[in-house]
């Protein structure tokens, strides 16, 4: 899969559904500014929960965009690959199958992040 083609084409979708329902998506973008701010957990862990939760829930769209996110705050592979780990424990062969989708995602996000720097 074409991670970061799936990345803008999510991103694209939201922009849509936020023009067709902004009170929604503004109610609950809000939840998650004030869900990833506040608490005791700092944001890169509380995305690695988000993104073990996107495994165990196989959903590809929540994958990309916490796998992003986790790529901007600086997550190693080996800290996606104990998310992922958990994820796997947790929710079974079809988590392990998303899983490997993710760490692909990892891979390529990481590859346009470095060619974006050079």
């Amino acid at each position: 899969m074409d991670w970061t083609s799936k990345r803008d084409a999510t991103k694209d979708q939201l922009r849509r559904l936020n023009k067709s329902i902004p009170d929604a998506t503004r109610a609950f973008s809000g939840l998650g500014k004030a869900v990833k701010e506040g608490g005791e957990l700092d944001f890169k862990t509380k995305e690695m929960i988000a993104m073990g939760m996107a495994i165990t829930l196989r959903c590809e769209a929540c994958i990309v965009l916490h796998m992003e996110a986790l790529v901007r705050v600086g997550a190693t592979r080996e800290e996606v690959g104990d998310v992922l780990s958990m994820a796997i424990q947790m929710g079974g062969g079809p988590a392990m199958m998303y899983a490997a989708a993710a760490m692909e995602c990892y891979d390529q996000l990481i590859e346009e992040k470095a060619q974006a720097a050079e």
